[in-house]
């Protein structure tokens, strides 16, 4: 039984992801958790000016939230009436990033899943503030789903590494078991201006290969000095429909994370977008 979480705004883009998922899931058991977290809504409220009055804002948005979440369930039952998917809508006054990684942790979640944008939608972004938060601090893998993004079978996935870290096995048996269910063919992406791996980078190389060694796959190196254009210009030529990074201390990805501010982060990304995270839990 896989167990997967999906945060939602009630926008259409994370409707979108929740009809990607069911999709891509649709021949595995799975349990759903649907998360809407509230507390912010509440203290973001102009109305805020006593206790009495907070109390009440409180009630009135769980209500609105209980609601919505019942419509998102009645129509996750219209489009994917799956026998082998259970669906639990959770309610809840607290923050997102909070919330998750308790149920994260109480449920020993798979996966979470989400919209990489939500209701503001900004297209100049690659990330909307939500996102961007639980890929910076939730501890399990994240998948991202663009908003114009439609399920189709991932055949072609990029894991761009540079091979410097040791790999988890937990994540690294999540993506083999995902590949191999839809006979993907891995392309692992090494940019750098250095001809040879050290031992350590063969070594980790190594056990990565032999994690995946099921999986059809080719290693590709491109002479660049910018990973974030190299990674784009994969994806463009080679037709990628799956981008996986690892989120790890000192990684390309969490440099990219921790920009000053979310519109420098120059990776376009039109594909799914999954993030293991190579830290503890």
């Amino acid at each position: 039984m896989r167990k997967i979480v999906i945060p939602t705004d009630f926008s259409e883009n994370a409707m979108n992801a929740l009809q990607y998922v069911v999709a891509l899931f649709k021949y595995e058991r799975c349990d759903f958790f649907i998360l809407h977290a509230y507390a912010d809504e509440v203290y973001d409220h102009n109305r805020l000016v006593s206790p009495d009055v907070f109390e009440e804002v409180k009630e009135k948005v769980g209500q609105n939230s209980d609601k919505e979440l019942a419509k998102v369930l009645t129509r996750l039952h219209q489009i994917s009436p799956n026998p082998k998917h259970n669906y639990q809508t959770m309610s809840v006054f607290g923050t997102l990033i909070d919330e998750v990684n308790s149920i994260v942790e109480h449920e020993n979640i798979d996966i979470l899943i989400m919209g990489t944008r939500g209701k503001t939608n900004d297209r100049n972004l690659t990330f909307g503030s939500n996102t961007l938060q639980v890929l910076k601090y939730v501890k399990c893998p994240v998948l991202g789903i663009p908003d114009s993004c439609i399920y189709t079978q991932p055949k072609k996935v990029l894991l761009p590494t540079d091979y410097q870290l040791p790999f988890k096995r937990r994540e690294l048996k999540l993506l083999n078991t995902f590949t191999k269910s839809f006979r993907s063919k891995i392309h692992f992406l090494y940019v750098s201006n250095f001809d040879k791996l050290s031992l350590r980078q063969e070594e980790n190389k190594a056990f990565l290969l032999a994690s995946l060694s099921e999986i059809e796959h080719d290693a590709h190196r491109i002479l660049a000095k910018d990973i974030t254009t190299a990674i784009n210009q994969f994806v463009k030529e080679n037709r990628i429909d799956f981008l996986v990074m690892i989120n790890s201390r000192r990684s390309y990805l969490e440099s990219l994370l921790y920009q000053s501010t979310i519109d420098k982060i120059g990776l376009h990304i039109k594909i799914p977008f999954l993030v293991l995270q190579n830290i503890e839990r």
